[in-house]
């Protein structure tokens, strides 16, 4: 595996590859890498003859400076990972790498993008275009891969995709779990031992309030996920949204949609975690 950090040494070595007919994918991420953007990566590399991993914090979809700040950095470690993963490049550009000026460009997927991390986020989802965007230009890709995790980002990036007409394919990939049910999450490492199992609370409940919407409508779900997150201390529920899948519109009934996803995010002290569950597909 080759380390790279300028996108003129990127783009030298996937000439190469391409002139030898070569397949491309991409695992755009942030670093502070775990086994689930591992299992990105092994996707990546079982479908393509080269794979790239951009380590990459993006300052502009951080509105919050601290959080940009408090995000881990761990580019050695993800290094010796994706090495392991089999991946081809592992490109660690700069902030001034990327953006040697401003990026002002606004990017706009409304409704997508308008409700809840957008309307918690503002901002959030413009960096994110803006980033992955700039990293499709410069990779050009066959194919992207990005985790289910990010729900709602997946949603966007994947209409983005269709506006700008990018000539690639946007792969999403299941949610990776550990062993206790709690999302993978680079964020994580910030909870203590005690958060840590604090934080479990959110997959029980999202698992438990499937078996609930069974036998129960749409408002008695969200209500039974709101109350549960309420009566543990040291969650602080953000929302929970009940929506269609591909709208990420709110439903108000079951039959609705024949697609519908419960998306969460829950403050565990001061970490802020995502999650969501499919509870028709």
């Amino acid at each position: 595996m080759e380390i790279v950090h300028s996108i003129k040494d990127l783009q030298a070595g996937l000439a190469a590859l391409r002139a030898q007919g070569k397949t491309v994918g991409l695992v755009p991420t942030m670093g502070a890498l775990h086994a689930g953007h591992a299992s990105l990566v092994k996707r990546s590399v079982a479908e393509n003859d080269a794979t790239v991993v951009s380590i990459f914090v993006n300052p502009t979809q951080f509105n919050d400076k601290n959080d940009l700040a408090k995000y881990p950095r761990t580019l050695e470690a993800d290094c010796r990972l994706l090495e392991q993963c089999g991946a081809t490049f592992a490109f660690a550009p700069s902030v001034e790498e990327i953006y040697p000026e401003p990026d002002t460009r606004h990017f706009s997927y409304a409704p997508l993008d308008t409700v809840m991390e957008g309307a918690f986020r503002p901002g959030h989802f413009n960096g994110v275009c803006q980033i992955v965007s700039k990293l499709f230009d410069m990779v050009k890709p066959d194919r992207a891969y990005f985790g289910e995790k990010d729900f709602q980002q997946l949603a966007i990036i994947r209409e983005m995709v269709r506006q700008m007409k990018f000539p690639l394919e946007i792969v999403g990939c299941p949610i990776v779990r550990e062993a206790d049910g709690l999302a993978l999450s680079s964020r994580n490492q910030r909870l203590s031992a005690d958060e840590r199992q604090t934080a479990l609370k959110i997959s029980q409940t999202l698992f438990a309030s499937v078996e609930f919407a069974a036998s129960h409508t749409v408002a008695e779900t969200q209500k039974f996920v709101e109350d549960s997150i309420a009566a543990v201390p040291g969650l602080r529920l953000e929302y929970f949204e009940l929506v269609d899948g591909n709208t990420l519109q709110k439903i108000a009934d079951w039959a609705d949609t024949d697609y519908a996803v419960g998306c969460i995010t829950v403050f565990c002290g001061e970490v802020r975690l995502i999650d969501n569950i499919k509870y028709k597909s």
